[in-house]
């Protein structure tokens, strides 16, 4: 089995590709203005319409209503991020953890919560593999 997205739900397609565009830098790609998906190197993030929820299961997925989900990206300098994303919905500044990774939490237009991270430690540097460029590379 392989992982393939992680999808969330929306009443407005546009904004929170929009979001996610400036926050990963990835251009969406656009299937129909019900659905584009953003890829990244380690995983893609879907987005879709709530009007494409009764080709699966009518009223079985609601938009702005994740209580339990964050959304997480390895990023190469979370604080150059939080500078770059001024303005954004935060919820904490860039704090660093006890397992290693400087977090930046915030929400996206819906309220889903957004964690961008760099591991700063030796042991959650070792956790991933890093390029001379600063790039961040999970380990697979």
């Amino acid at each position: 089995m392989e992982f393939a997205s992680t999808r969330i739900i929306t009443d407005d397609v546009a904004r929170l590709v929009g979001f996610y565009e400036r926050v990963t830098g990835v251009r969406a790609d656009w299937a129909t203005e019900d659905f584009a998906e953003l890829r990244t190197p380690g995983a893609t993030l879907a987005i879709g319409s709530t009007r494409t929820v009764p080709l699966f299961a009518p009223g079985s997925a609601r938009p702005a209503a994740n209580h339990s989900a964050i959304i997480e990206f390895l990023v190469p300098d979370v604080d150059a991020a939080y500078r770059d994303l001024a303005g954004s919905d935060f919820v904490n500044e860039p704090t660093t953890m006890p397992w290693g990774n400087r977090s930046l939490l915030l929400r996206d237009p819906d309220g889903t919560l957004v964690n961008l991270f760099t591991p700063v430690t030796a042991a959650a540097r070792e956790r991933f593999a890093m390029d001379q460029a600063a790039t961040v590379h999970p380990r697979r």
